[in-house]
């Protein structure tokens, strides 16, 4: 096997090829801070070693990829005697986790990613880390969590002192001082709500936060945050590669809509559903002691309806969910007024769940909205929920006959300000933990999740060139569409045109090990965080 640069811990399978030069186009200058190259003359390079049976692996960059002579210590851990009971201390360096479980007999092994976990040799020294953790975007249950445990895992575990925290997002690295963190101070923050560091959208200045690594001496740096927020951590690797600098950087995805793509989840899914039916059923109630009564629920989904499908599967009082992946319309045959006529002469009550991206275009169309953006470079939505509630008045004022009661609750920000559950508290411990064995083992410029349930380390590249959605070809949207007997609102086109071909992926990657295609496209630009 021969895998591109230089791999610390290669993977053992047969006949494994070369296959793309990780060579850096732009080498640090003599004073290591030369201008930040150009967006997209260096974009984050796949690094992919091809096996049998269609095996490929998807690894991250180690820091002996660019600097090869590092010396590397024995992990401290396997003196630390929590550990002692383990029976494997270490993760074997072979470990890959696949993306793809379920298969055929004859299908190929198809696209794998490095398994998290300790290694035996680390190429940090206790004495020699100076981390800094920071978080970016917005709000979501359990970045308190996640802070407390990367600061408390690097303490208890590899023994790490100097721990600071970066106030207010990307900006802060240049625009505020840093805050020591150790496990006293942070000992309670998992209990409250929002990020004891605060946090921002925009403020991304990549030459001015190396820079200020490079002057505070932190080489490690942990990021926190969205798909925007992870293709600024793409860009900060970039430049700390391009000036040879020792420093690893590690993104945690965070996104409550759970719209990263790759992972199994992210964390504060979990709590954010939960939350939810608390609006739901608040919505249900008022419906129900109503005459005609319908409740009217937004939650968040700007473009992936994953909270309002798994919160209508959970509630079972839901009689019709509405999600960005999912067309509707309002009037005529079929159309969503008719449907909820309809259901009240049938049941006297009913409850609407809507995505804040649902229905968008429709609302646009009617206002003749001009698109703007955050400072994410996100697009700004309308209010859906109001939109929909006045239509929903507007139609039965139409009908004097048949009185309607409509209670319009939007519970977004109570949701995003609550503290984690206990499954988001145990997630966002594990991908800490998950984190920093990545980085003391000299892995960088990757994301940390769960992979079909096992941890694994991703390129930047692969969470940030798509995002999750619904799949609305696939059963669980079909279990929500028998939840609720709601329309489907789509014509067979519409159906044919949103099959998803999981295997394209894979085919690409084939390809380029074979070389009958080019690198991954420039996944360096960044608007902002998300």
């Amino acid at each position: 096997m021969e895998a591109v640069g230089v791999a610390p811990a290669p993977v053992a399978a047969p006949e494994k090829k070369k296959l793309l030069d990780l060579k850096d186009p732009f080498p640090a200058a003599a004073n290591g801070r030369a201008k930040a190259s150009p967006a997209g003359k260096w974009a984050m390079k796949k690094k992919l070693v091809g096996g049998d049976a269609g095996y490929v692996l998807e690894d991250v960059p180690h820091l002996t990829d660019y600097l090869p002579q590092l010396p590397t210590y024995p992990n401290p851990l396997q003196d630390n005697p929590a550990y002692s009971v383990v029976k494997q201390y270490f993760v074997n360096p072979d470990d890959t986790v696949t993306q793809k479980i379920v298969v055929h007999k004859t299908s190929a092994r198809g696209t794998h990613f490095r398994r998290a976990g300790p290694r035996q040799r680390v190429y940090f020294q206790s004495d020699e880390v100076n981390a800094a953790i920071v978080t970016c975007g917005g709000l979501c249950p359990g970045l308190n969590t996640v802070i407390r445990e990367l600061v408390c895992g690097l303490y208890d575990m590899y023994g790490v002192t100097s721990i600071v925290g970066i106030e207010g997002g990307y900006k802060g690295f240049y625009s505020k001082n840093t805050v020591p963190l150790t496990p006293k101070s942070v000992n309670d923050i998992h209990k409250r709500g929002g990020t004891v560091l605060g946090t921002s959208r925009g403020g991304h200045d990549t030459a001015k936060i190396v820079d200020c690594l490079q002057d505070r001496g932190i080489n490690q740096v942990y990021i926190i945050g969205g798909d925007g927020t992870q293709k600024g951590a793409s860009v900060i690797y970039e430049e700390v590669r391009r000036r040879g600098l020792k420093c690893s950087v590690v993104g945690i995805p965070k996104t409550i809509d759970n719209d990263i793509a790759v992972i199994d989840k992210s964390f504060g899914f979990d709590t954010a559903v939960e939350e939810a039916q608390r609006a739901i059923n608040a919505a249900h109630v008022e419906a129900e002691s109503a005459e005609n009564g319908i409740g009217v629920v937004k939650l968040m989904g700007r473009n992936s309806g994953f909270i309002a499908m798994y919160a209508t599967l959970a509630s079972r009082d839901v009689d019709c969910c509405l999600i960005p992946e999912s067309p509707f319309y309002l009037e005529g045959k079929g159309g969503l007024l008719e449907f909820i006529e309809k259901r009240l002469k049938d049941n006297g009550h009913m409850v609407i769940v809507v995505a804040e991206g649902a229905g968008q275009d429709l609302i646009a169309k009617s206002m003749n909205f001009v698109d703007t953006q955050d400072a994410s470079g996100n697009k700004l939505l309308l209010d859906v929920g109001l939109w929909l509630s006045q239509k929903i008045k507007d139609h039965f004022k139409k009908k004097p006959s048949f009185p309607i009661t409509l209670k319009y609750i939007d519970p977004t920000y109570m949701i995003r300000a609550v503290r984690s559950n206990a499954s988001d508290n145990v997630y966002c411990t594990l991908l800490a933990h998950s984190a920093l064995h990545g980085a003391m083992a000299g892995y960088t410029g990757f994301t940390v999740a769960p992979v079909n349930g096992r941890h694994a380390y991703i390129p930047f590249y692969r969470i940030t060139e798509k995002q999750n959605k619904v799949v609305i070809t696939d059963r669980m949207w079909a279990r929500v569409l028998c939840s609720t007997n709601q329309p489907c609102f789509l014509s067979h086109e519409d159906v044919e045109n949103m099959k998803h071909d999981d295997d394209e992926h894979h085919l690409h990657n084939t390809q380029l090990l074979e070389g009958k295609s080019s690198p991954v496209k420039d996944a360096s630009k960044c608007n902002g965080t998300g």
